[in-house]
């Protein structure tokens, strides 16, 4: 595997060799220059993974060469050391595309958390980039977000099936993005030329879904003042998008079928059989086999729309993407509001933390609130919401450490319980007082 080349720009040739040392043993190939016009005459050969550079520099100042390097190369992540500029200044660079900076004196392994901070997410834009690439910028893909290892096999998914006309069924929870990939799969579709028809089921009385989807006669009902195509017809030669399909009353679903099964319909209040070519692609934020199994879901409507399965993951689970979605939001909303707002990385490591129980919608929304209400170029930890602030990455531990931490929790959360008495606590946790007391020496706690 090919090292990752570092440029390290210092005009203090103490410091500069070690850094050269400790990122050559950790396992980086390191170049360095004493000054700024030297460092950027060093970039200019290519090849470089990072730069880190001191902002008092002689012959070019830091946030100079930072310029320099951003108008040739933006991909290149770069991080500033300071000691004598103030964090004004830092945060200045920051705005002109600096990664990250860190103050002098530090520890090494304080900035080899930057730094491998700063390739991952270099790396993710690149992957994601490269993947974009392959899949094609015609079509809507270039909306759907991700590089997680279950993002790439819905983007291979798609990719074979969207050619065909075999219906889909894409299941989700709410907010995960549900109808990108229905736009996804027409735009890649041999159906591209036609319509794309969305209808939000859960969004329609069910008095009124069946007229929505087929149509009817003027007269057909109380409200029919005139005849209504519907969306059936709408979409012929096309695609349409059924969004929870979960929602759908028995009733329709038996038109539905028939619809799948043979290419044909009844508007309401007719007689007249219209034919039709669409491909049906269905969205479910509910397990329809529970629903089956509580007679609210038609079980043969369920394989005919079942053909082929896309199963989008919740955002919790793939919070490797979460900085890509980031950055994304960001240039979108930025656009929007004619604003240069960034968010610190530390800000993103605190958003790949929280649970987001509205998924990619609610980080969304999050990033569109912070750049509207924003008075500040940069959004720092400080300045996200309190749940955000305090929720709590998992990390990977051993069975036995994560056993042994579950169980000091769980003895203090008795003591809590039975305000300190050791007797009491033994009888509820099932163990004897001397077993309780071994614990409570062993888990250090007070």
């Amino acid at each position: 595997m090919q090292k990752i080349k570092i440029l390290v720009v210092e005009d203090d040739d103490l410091m500069l060799n070690m850094l050269r040392d400790n990122l050559t043993r950790a396992g980086y190939e390191v170049v360095g220059a004493a000054d700024g016009l030297d460092g950027l005459t060093r970039f200019q050969d290519g090849g470089f993974g990072l730069v880190l550079m001191d902002i008092k520099l002689p012959k070019m100042d830091g946030v100079s060469l930072l310029k320099r390097i951003k108008n040739t190369a933006s991909d290149v992540p770069c991080i500033m050391m300071t000691a004598y500029g103030t964090v004004e200044t830092a945060v200045s660079a920051m705005k002109l595309g600096a990664f990250d900076y860190i103050g002098k004196p530090f520890l090494f392994e304080e900035l080899s958390g930057i730094i491998k901070n700063a390739l991952e997410l270099s790396s993710l834009r690149k992957e994601n980039l490269l993947l974009k690439e392959r899949l094609g910028e015609r079509s809507s893909l270039s909306n759907i977000i991700g590089k997680s290892r279950s993002m790439q096999e819905i983007y291979r998914t798609i990719e074979i099936a969207a050619p065909g006309n075999t219906t889909i069924m894409v299941e989700g929870e709410s907010g995960t993005g549900k109808e990108l990939i229905a736009e996804a799969i027409h735009a890649l579709s041999d159906r591209k030329e036609g319509p794309l028809i969305k209808v939000n089921c859960s969004a329609l009385p069910e008095t009124l879904l069946e007229s929505e989807l087929f149509g009817h006669e003027k007269g057909a009902f109380s409200d029919a003042v005139k005849k209504r195509i519907g969306r059936f017809e709408l979409a012929n030669k096309g695609s349409i998008f059924l969004d929870d399909i979960d929602d759908m009353n028995l009733s329709v679903q038996v038109k539905l079928l028939r619809v799948l099964q043979e290419k044909e319909f009844e508007r309401v209040g007719s007689s007249e059989t219209i034919k039709t070519d669409v491909r049906v692609i269905s969205a479910t934020k509910s397990d329809l086999k529970k629903k089956i199994a509580a007679g609210t879901f038609r079980e043969d409507l369920y394989y005919r729309l079942n053909v082929v399965r896309i199963k989008l993951p919740p955002l919790r689970e793939r919070a490797a993407d979460i900085p890509l979605l980031v950055e994304h939001f960001l240039e979108y909303y930025n656009k929007s509001a004619k604003k240069e707002v960034k968010i610190a990385p530390e800000a993103v490591l605190v958003l790949t933390r929280y649970n987001w129980p509205g998924n990619v919608r609610e980080l969304e929304n999050l990033i569109e609130s912070l750049v509207c209400l924003s008075e500040k170029k940069i959004i720092t930890p400080e300045g996200l919401p309190e749940h955000l602030k305090n929720a709590k990455k998992w990390q990977a531990v051993s069975l036995k450490k994560a056993v042994r931490e579950a169980e000091k929790e769980h003895i203090i959360r008795a003591l809590e319980f039975s305000s300190g008495v050791k007797k009491k606590t033994a009888e509820m946790l099932g163990i004897t007082p001397k077993t309780l007391w071994e614990k409570i020496k062993e888990f250090e706690i007070e």
